[in-house]
């Protein structure tokens, strides 16, 4: 148990260190006006401090930097409320003052700002392309034998593959086989699409459409979409900005981290709602141990759809940054419910 005093120095050091990045002194510490204790007794409190593990003595400097868990205490136990400045609030409404109509878009755009507002890494988990319907397919020629398959979704994303054209198809059978998916297609859930063609679209393009079998094969599996997030980032050029992060080996691991799509998914998708802190080696991660990632889900009618994260050094600003992700995913859950609402 910390007493009183102890609580308040290891306070000021996790504050000074945040801003600083400088081993914190009990010099530094008694000439702030909220500390009025001798250098010496600081000193006293220092040494106990890190022989308990809240503190850490980095080489021969005579000042201490906070441990993981002193940052974990910190977090748990001693951060206040932050509330959102003028700049931060204009920030988030910035989402929210254009005119976005599309999921897609207001999700590049809450990392975009995010990013710029913390200066450190934003990661945006956006909803599942699994949930999502089938707004619209066209079908371009490319060159001879050759086209571009496009589907657009409902929530703004384009998922676009290119598909072999057997020289049987004519130009005016591809161009009724797209009106025909449209018509027959547009609002069906894109993990549905190759049933509904099976069990409906294929006996109408039998009827409309010659050589009907080529264009069945031609489409083969390009509407089998599997389930699918996708993770939007920005700012990752800000982890070069913290000094922690001068070691160029640590940059590239964290940097080639962030290109695992597969592992990234894993630590962004949180079967809880709220605020969720994960200093250093709770990331489980050996490129993070010397990150916290702070994340927030946001929703839509109540259902779970995706998650907004900020990734920085574990010297970070933890109470603005807490303040700004927990504001912004509520937020964002308004913006998304009303777009779904508007389709």
């Amino acid at each position: 148990m910390l007493t009183d005093r102890q609580l308040l120095i290891l306070h000021a050091i996790v504050d000074d260190y945040i801003r600083s990045a400088e081993p914190v002194g009990s010099r530094s510490i008694s000439k702030r006006e909220d500390i009025t204790f001798s250098p010496a007794t600081i000193r006293n409190d220092m040494a106990d401090l890190e022989e308990l593990g809240f503190l850490e003595k980095p080489h021969s400097s005579a000042g201490r930097i906070p441990s993981q868990r002193g940052y974990r205490y910190y977090v748990d136990n001693l951060l206040m409320p932050h509330h959102l400045t003028d700049d931060e609030e204009s920030g988030i409404q910035s989402i929210f003052s254009e005119r976005i109509r599309e999921v897609e878009e207001a999700i590049q755009h809450s990392a975009r700002v995010l990013s710029n507002m913390t200066s450190y890494v934003s990661l945006v988990l956006g909803p599942e392309m699994f949930e999502a319907t089938l707004r619209s397919i066209q079908i371009i020629p490319l060159s001879k034998g050759s086209a571009i398959l496009i589907l657009v979704t409902n929530t703004g994303h384009v998922e676009n593959q290119t598909i072999s054209v057997p020289e049987s198809i004519e130009p005016t059978d591809l161009e009724r086989t797209v009106n025909i998916l449209n018509e027959r297609l547009m609002g069906v859930p894109l993990y549905k699409l190759r049933e509904k063609m099976e069990s409906e679209v294929k006996d109408v393009l039998r009827s409309h459409v010659r050589n009907y079998d080529h264009v069945l094969n031609m489409l083969g599996s390009s509407l089998e979409l599997e389930k699918a997030e996708k993770i939007f980032y920005s700012g990752k050029t800000n982890i070069l900005s913290q000094p922690e992060f001068r070691d160029v080996d640590k940059v590239r691991m964290i940097l080639n981290m962030l290109e695992e799509d597969e592992m990234m998914h894993q630590i962004l998708r949180s079967p809880t709602s709220g605020i969720q802190v994960r200093i250093g080696q709770e990331n489980n991660l050996e490129a993070f141990d010397s990150c916290s990632l702070i994340t927030a889900s946001y929703s839509i009618g109540g259902k779970h759809m995706g998650t907004i994260g900020i990734l920085g050094p574990t010297r970070m600003e933890y109470r603005r940054v807490i303040g700004v992700v927990d504001t912004l995913s509520k937020d964002l859950t308004k913006l998304l419910t009303n777009l779904y609402q508007q389709r």
